[in-house]
């Protein structure tokens, strides 16, 4: 889906990005970690044209960008920013449907769209579609930010740090949303961020960069595993390593599974399948439990994840 050989950008003498090449496959979420400065959100802007590269190709699916038309380029990719760049006198539903009414979507399926998104993103619809931005929190904000450039079903997403000026609860929330909504709708997406463990929870594969060069490509698991040098085993951490590994499997992996579901007791208290281990673990100690059940979807309870199985397999 998007390719990027020999890719280099100067701003003056200054090398911002420095040679990279990356290949982000169709469906796949790529995350672009590394400390302030080292390159990752230049490198995403090249990618919709915001910014030209000095040198290297940049390509979508198999054409080079600069033979492209730039606005059709930036139609058919979703730009999501930190701050999310409503605009304030329009309200949700117009701020969501402007992509849609550039293409001159009929007006009824721009409606329609609209009301999709904000079901997909958890607003209603009848409380928020004539609200204007400063009447929304943060989170919500955020959520119309992330519907807008979801609204014309581009292919490609790209979110440069969309959560990063949010609260630490309202943050985790949007990257669940995140999860359940690329679950959905498998966009190609390439997400910037200074967080690793952020990274982790939402990547298929991680690009981390140092002073503008792409330091290790890889899945999370084997970012983890085995860092390429020392910067990256430094930005993973050396002492929770473990835990984050668990961090990346759900329960249901390790669960002890019932032969058939079974009807929770009245107030039974566990997790869920998707529940990581890491998780898991924490509900445990916090209980001083040895095992805790496990329920499906629909609250049938599936199995029990045990402390013993969690320490002996879990990262």
């Amino acid at each position: 889906m998007i390719e990027l050989r020999h890719v280099t950008r100067r701003f003056g003498p200054t090398v911002a990005v420095d040679n990279i090449n990356l290949t982000i496959e169709t469906g796949e979420v790529c995350v672009l970690v590394g400390s302030s400065g080292c390159g990752k959100s230049t490198t995403l802007r090249m990618i919709n044209r915001l910014l030209p590269h000095s040198e290297g190709e940049i390509l979508v699916d198999g054409e080079d960008i600069t033979t492209m038309n730039p606005e059709q380029l930036r139609l058919n990719m979703g730009y999501v920013i930190q701050g999310t760049g409503l605009f304030p006198h329009w309200t949700v539903a117009r701020n969501i449907a402007m992509v849609p009414q550039l293409l001159k979507w009929p007006r009824d399926r721009i409606d329609a769209r609209v009301h999709e998104l904000m079901t997909l993103l958890d607003l209603d619809p009848a409380t928020h579609a004539n609200k204007y931005p400063q009447q929304l929190s943060g989170g919500q904000a955020q959520r119309v930010g992330v519907a807008r450039a979801l609204a014309a079903d581009p292919n490609i997403l790209l979110m440069d740090e969309p959560f990063g000026a949010l609260d630490a609860i309202t943050r985790e929330s949007l990257q669940l949303e995140m999860l359940r909504i690329q679950k959905q709708v498998r966009k190609t997406t390439v997400f910037v961020t200074h967080d690793i463990d952020e990274a982790l929870k939402l990547a298929t594969r991680i690009a981390v960069m140092d002073q503008g060069r792409i330091i290790q490509h890889d899945t999370p698991e084997n970012i983890l595993r085995r860092p390429a040098s020392e910067f990256v085993e430094n930005l993973v951490g050396k002492q929770d390593r473990g835990l984050k590994l668990m961090s990346l499997r759900p329960v249901r992996q390790l669960m002890q599974a019932h032969p058939a579901p079974k009807r929770p007791e009245p107030g039974a208290e566990g997790l869920k399948e998707e529940d990581n281990l890491r998780l898991a673990l924490s509900v445990m100690l916090w209980q001083g439990a040895e095992q805790v059940p496990v329920f499906n979807a629909r609250g049938e309870e599936t199995g029990v994840i045990t402390r013993e199985r969690l320490i002996q397999e879990g990262a």
